[in-house]
């Protein structure tokens, strides 16, 4: 079986985009570059800023691509303009940008690190890299959904049929890609059962609508 592509990184920038790949060949990880600015919606035919590179690679070769990145980025360091917004960031703001990376991307966490040492309060790479666990751990924790999602799911299993398979569908299949590469559920075990239920119940719904119309009774 092919092992699927996943997106590691997206990027607005097709320069940075192509500079970002070129390094990621230099360590001869295989990558594709998915251009979606082309792709016409006519919601966002004026906004340019929902146009996106998704740069998407094998999940095996993310941890090797995120050392290639962190040595890419700390290159461009020196360089980086002093109205820059995190020049601006607190202590506090730039720990936390230290401890989520996969929100802020690496140039952000490489740079949140330089600021952190010339202020006093440098990051060393033991502790960089226990923060890196903890925080694939807690992505790793599925969440709970919210009671209303779980009583709506039913309703409309039973009243709208399709909408009611869509938020099943989503509570028990829906997946997050976590820094590492892994494929993880997004809801509990518990959730992703209610899921499950709903699109039964959905079905079931149906063929009994689709039975008493053929007989007349609908």
């Amino acid at each position: 079986m092919v092992e699927s592509l996943l997106i590691f990184q997206k990027f607005h920038d097709p320069g940075l985009a192509n500079a970002v790949a070129k390094k990621l060949s230099l360590y001869n990880i295989p990558f594709e570059l998915e251009d979606n600015r082309y792709q016409f919606n006519p919601n966002f035919a004026h906004n340019h800023f929902d146009a996106e590179i998704n740069l998407k690679l094998h999940p095996k070769d993310f941890t090797r691509a995120q050392v290639a990145l962190e040595e890419y980025y700390k290159q461009q360091l020196d360089d980086v303009d002093p109205s820059y917004y995190l020049f601006s960031f607190t202590d506090k703001e730039l720990i936390d940008i230290v401890t989520k990376p996969d929100e802020w991307g690496q140039f952000d966490y490489q740079l949140a690190q330089k600021l952190l040492k010339e202020r006093g309060l440098e990051i060393k790479p033991e502790l960089a890299q226990i923060l890196k666990s903890q925080r694939i751990d807690e992505l790793n924790k599925p969440e709970v959904a919210p009671g209303y999602l779980i009583f709506l799911g039913y309703f409309l299993s039973v009243f709208g049929a399709l909408p009611g398979i869509l938020i099943g569908w989503t509570l028990a299949h829906l997946k997050r890609t976590l820094p590492d590469g892994r494929r993880v559920y997004v809801y509990s075990e518990e959730d992703r059962n209610h899921g499950t239920r709903m699109q039964v119940t959905a079905l079931i719904c149906i063929l009994i609508v689709v039975l008493l119309r053929t007989a007349g009774f609908v």
